[in-house]
């Protein structure tokens, strides 16, 4: 089996974030894809079908926390990566943590558990991009997070039919008092339900996606239109979603070379410089206790 450099990894898999990091420059762009690829390496193996996967993210967060000697070259790529960027190991052991969450059947039960698993997938790849784009404000780290879970909640709402097939419902039992048997196989009664549920997932995404764009302008010049345009083509599943009258049973929603092109034009005038607010402290009432949320 050929192995993928971290540009054609992220090309092949992350087409948004390959089409975003292109504003980056060769160096950043490199470091970016090198991130990718250890996120989208243990994603795969959290979802793939081995027997022994368990054991291997076990294993890989031992790595992390330096117990272990030698793990395979994505995740030595990675440390060597974090020694670099002075990446906080910890986020990525929190990002381990919430793989193997993903090892149960997933079945939230409110909006907390929700958010809190958000943030373990992708707030901590939040977290992590922000020492690899050499952002120096530390104010950052908590707007880092919001887009994080606001992508991650996107992905959910996306992938709610392909979830539902593996067993999995993100979406709360607050919100929908559906197993994931039925969502995989809805009649119109559960579409219906789902479609509700959907428009309170894209609502809630949203409102971190708001606050994440404020956050933006703490990132150095060049890294700011990259995650401009990163923020504006992930929310446009959404926003292409709902216009699709969240029809999630059937399958994915992507956005088109059209759109992305358009969508970064429009990120060239989000680069005017404006004065960031201080974080709204409400949208991490959750996460208290996670990597890189401020306890105050």
């Amino acid at each position: 089996m050929q192995v993928l450099q971290p540009q054609q990894t992220m090309a092949k898999h992350g087409k948004s974030f390959y089409w975003a990091s292109i504003f980056l420059g060769p160096q950043l762009a490199d470091r970016a894809a090198r991130l990718y690829q250890f996120c989208r390496f243990v994603d795969d193996l959290a979802d793939g079908d081995l027997p022994d996967r368990q054991e291997s993210l076990v294993d890989i967060r031992a790595r992390l926390a330096r117990t272990k000697i030698s793990a395979g070259p994505e995740i030595e790529d990675f440390i060597e990566l974090a020694k670099e960027a002075d990446i906080p190991l910890h986020a990525a052991e929190e990002l381990l943590d919430g793989m193997l969450s993903d090892q149960k059947p997933a079945a939230f039960l409110d909006e907390r558990a929700l958010l809190r698993y958000c943030h373990a997938v992708a707030g901590t790849v939040g977290l992590m991009m922000c020492r690899v784009l050499n952002c120096e404000h530390s104010r950052a780290d908590q707007f880092a997070i919001d887009l994080g879970v606001a992508m991650q909640l996107t992905n959910i709402a996306r992938d709610v039919l392909e979830d539902a097939k593996m067993g999995r419902r993100y979406l709360p039992e607050a919100w929908i008092n559906l197993d994931a048997a039925m969502l995989a196989n809805p009649n119109k009664e559960q579409r219906e339900a789902g479609i509700i549920a959907i428009q309170k997932l894209l609502d809630l995404a949203e409102r971190y996606y708001q606050s994440a764009m404020l956050g933006i302008q703490l990132l150095p010049l060049r890294s700011r239109l990259s995650i401009t345009i990163a923020l504006r083509v992930y929310r446009q599943i959404g926003i292409k979603l709902q216009h699709n009258h969240m029809a999630w049973w059937q399958g994915r929603t992507v956005v088109g070379k059209t759109s992305k092109l358009w969508l970064s034009f429009k990120s060239l005038f989000d680069l005017i410089p404006v004065r960031v607010p201080d974080h709204r402290h409400q949208l991490h009432r959750h996460l208290q206790g996670l990597s890189g949320v401020d306890a105050s």
